[in-house]
């Protein structure tokens, strides 16, 4: 069987992105302590991920919510922790994501994208790792209004890709959004082990499981010469 067309999460996925976050929290967080927040940097990063539990990991007033969580309301804090932010913000992909998307562009697959973040922070992250003119096809959230598993994102993708779900292999770290969501579309899941190891190895129900991003070329030549 030709696989036609591969389907990729973005967060954990292509991109490290609970690294990402930690790595820009703790500079952001030790960067407000310094212009006055009244509680520990270990304190302050604990809240952070407290109130992002609370509103989602894509929340844009964290920095706002952690100040009337200890009861402070400054500005010249606020500006300091969004620009200490900003500064960490370093995005890159996984070490082999490029070489994989090159290949796979190589080879005549067409890529997608179906992420549950809005669409111009998922944009946003792919332009910042130099991959977005790999993709034939992006669907955010903003696209559909719906998460994975909702079938609408990916039935977007299958459209705008033009392939059948059987000729297509959907990508990702979480088993009740990306492996749920492709199984129900009779996509063939592979799941990404390296991005969520909350997972033990045999348990995300997936078709394939990955420990890094490039064994997805040799799934894929398994796949097809079945």
């Amino acid at each position: 069987m030709k696989i036609k067309a591969v389907i990729f999460d973005i967060d954990n996925t292509l991109v490290d992105f609970l690294k990402l976050k930690k790595s820009c929290i703790q500079p952001a967080v030790a960067a407000m302590v310094k212009k006055g927040l009244k509680v520990s940097e270990e304190e302050g990063v604990r809240l952070v991920y407290k109130l992002y539990e609370k509103y989602g990991m894509e929340y844009k007033l964290i920095f706002q919510e952690l100040l009337k969580e200890v009861g402070q309301s400054d500005y010249k804090i606020l500006a300091a922790g969004i620009l200490a932010y900003r500064k960490a913000r370093v995005v890159k992909p996984y070490p082999g994501v490029v070489d994989v998307l090159k290949e796979l562009r190589r080879k005549g697959v067409k890529l997608a994208i179906v992420s549950d973040a809005p669409n111009l922070k998922a944009y946003i992250r792919l332009v910042a790792m130099g991959i977005e003119d790999y993709f034939d096809v992006i669907v955010a959230y903003d696209d559909t209004k719906h998460h994975k598993p909702a079938s609408l994102p990916f039935e977007k993708a299958v459209r705008e890709l033009a392939v059948k779900p059987q000729e297509v292999i959907m990508i990702g770290d979480m088993p009740d959004k990306d492996v749920k969501g492709a199984k129900d579309m009779g996509f063939i899941s592979v799941f990404a082990l390296y991005g969520n190891e909350t997972v033990d190895k045999g348990e995300s129900g997936a078709d394939y499981e990955i420990e890094k991003v490039n064994e997805l070329l040799a799934v894929i030549d398994r796949i097809e010469n079945k």
